[in-house]
């Protein structure tokens, strides 16, 4: 055998156990270097308007969940709130004294429509009563009318008599005794006819006064049916008092609410940390006026780091949740951290990007997708928190 012919023999060789060594190694794992180190970023924004009376954090700032950051001035809030409680307690009043005010009206009106019967039935009697009294007071006057008349009658009589007597007299005709007498009948029947006439006009005023009685007792009467009619929309006016009250207390609830959102905005003016992280692009400065919804800062929770690696599609046929991963971290000189797969994405990357390609027309390209997988870091692989978002690191996870 040639020496050329053993050279490449042995180079063979060489590049066969190289090859064989390369596959056993790499064999059940999958890598990317498309890798980066992601965590949650929470940002901060001024949920009410004001300006800012003080600023307890700077850039790259730890601080603990709950831990202040910024400080609007509050005194706006304070009045508001002092407003809206004086408003609910206006409210409360109200709707107490509709309260109380329902059972006293539906009392009242019943009260009001027993007595309004009652005055009914009483005017009905007492109006009979009156026109009973008038019909009396009618006959009296008929009957003294009726006796004048038979006074002036016999009145008349004993003039004519006195009349007939008198030349009688003159000639001695007739006893003076008997003139005496017929002048006495004569004042007689005048006294009496005075008498009778007393008691005509005694009876013409009876009449009167039992028309005028009766007048009186009839208004009574109908100022008592009025009352019932009232009495009668005493259902109506309880409803409109519960009405009214139902109204006041949907107002109290209204200034109820008033002060929970006054409280709630005396709240918001004191900004504190949802999260404990690191404090990031702080963008507040001490007197600056903020707006509701305008950002101030950032905080990023480095205690809850994970890698967002990219493979291959043609890397996950026997990818599954749950694999052990090597993760080799550039900016520390390839310092190794093991995790494990957590999740495949439901799409690939371009599936998610601003502008997503569509090759539904025209020619196209056949290019590899990559689709994200979430890999979480084992406990207690970072206690220093030396892990930053957006870190570039080496994913390898173990198939097999």
């Amino acid at each position: 055998m040639t020496p050329p012919v053993r050279i490449f023999l042995a180079v063979a060789a060489v590049a066969l156990v190289v090859v064989g060594v390369w596959y056993i190694a790499t064999r059940g794992r999958e890598s990317t270097d498309d890798a980066q180190v992601d965590a949650h970023v929470t940002p901060i924004a001024a949920r009410v308007g004001g300006r800012v009376v003080d600023v307890a954090v700077a850039d790259n700032q730890e601080v603990a969940a709950g831990a202040v950051l910024v400080a609007i001035d509050p005194r706006d809030y304070e009045i508001a709130l002092e407003r809206a409680s004086a408003e609910l307690a206006d409210a409360e009043a109200s709707a107490a004294a509709a309260r109380a005010t329902v059972p006293v009206t539906s009392a009242t009106t019943s009260s009001a429509m027993v007595t309004a019967h009652g005055a009914v039935d009483h005017a009905a009697a007492a109006i009979d009563e009156a026109d009973r009294a008038v019909e009396a007071a009618e006959a009296r006057l008929a009957a003294a009318r009726s006796r004048r008349r038979e006074v002036e009658a016999s009145a008349t009589l004993a003039a004519l008599d006195l009349e007939r007597l008198s030349p009688l007299l003159a000639k001695d005709e007739i006893p003076r005794q008997r003139y005496e007498t017929a002048t006495a009948a004569a004042d007689a029947a005048r006294a009496a006819l005075d008498s009778a006439a007393s008691q005509v006009r005694e009876a013409e005023a009876g009449v009167k006064v039992a028309e005028s009685r009766r007048v009186q007792v009839r208004v009574a009467g109908a100022q008592a049916e009025a009352a019932v009619r009232a009495a009668a929309t005493g259902p109506q006016q309880v409803a409109a008092m519960e009405a009214r009250y139902k109204a006041a207390e949907a107002h109290a609830r209204q200034m109820k609410a008033a002060v929970a959102q006054a409280e709630r905005h005396l709240q918001f003016a004191t900004i504190t940390a949802p999260v404990a992280g690191v404090v990031s692009r702080r963008s507040v400065e001490k007197g600056q006026l903020v707006q509701p919804g305008q950002p101030l800062l950032t905080i990023i929770p480095l205690d809850r780091v994970w890698v967002r690696a990219n493979f291959k599609e043609t890397q996950l046929a026997e990818m599954q949740p749950g694999q052990r991963v090597r993760i080799t971290v550039d900016a520390y000189g390839g310092r190794v951290f093991d995790g494990r797969v957590e999740s495949l994405a439901a799409a690939t990357g371009s599936r998610f990007s601003l502008l997503p390609p569509d090759n539904a027309t025209g020619n196209f390209v056949k290019v590899v997708q990559r689709v994200p997988v979430r890999i979480t870091l084992d406990e207690q692989q970072d206690p220093a928190q030396l892990l930053r978002p957006g870190m570039s690191v080496r994913a390898t996870v173990y198939t097999r």
